[in-house]
């Protein structure tokens, strides 16, 4: 509105924009790893360990979703706690993928650094130690 008194601006505090971010980065993980497990060959392990990575891989997003509505820190806390396990859980499954020579692609490497990276994120004190003083998400 040319400057007028009526324009409306959002601003977020570093927190706001970082739990953003993280959600559109752990729905993006799990996104990727759905095409990724769309690609595992159609033998037994590939299946396996297909639906293993699966199930961890979208439960970081759903969980730090969760996490953000938590009714309390105990809860945000049980949340995140989840995120970090699920993650750390995809990390095995992709590095058993590419150990064992089923799937050992860039994009399999790729999930593996943005799982491991995500693992460490969240597992970080300090994050931990934000939340808890600013409530949950």
């Amino acid at each position: 509105m040319n400057g007028g008194m009526n324009e409306k601006y959002i601003v977020m505090t570093e927190k706001e924009l970082f739990i953003q971010k993280m959600k559109a980065r752990t729905k993006r993980f799990a996104l990727d790893i759905i095409a990724f497990c769309s690609q595992l060959p159609k033998n037994n392990v590939g299946y396996r360990i297909g639906d293993q990575l699966l199930r961890s891989g979208t439960s970081v997003g759903a969980n730090y979703r969760a996490s953000c509505r938590a009714r309390s820190q105990a809860e945000f806390y049980s949340k995140i706690s989840i995120v970090v396990e699920e993650g750390d859980e995809s990390g095995f499954w992709l590095e058993l993928l590419i150990e064992s020579n089923q799937m050992g692609t860039d994009e399999a490497h790729r999930l593996l650094k943005e799982a491991n990276e995500i693992t460490s994120v969240m597992a970080t004190p300090a994050h931990f130690q934000s939340a808890l003083k600013h409530s949950t998400c």
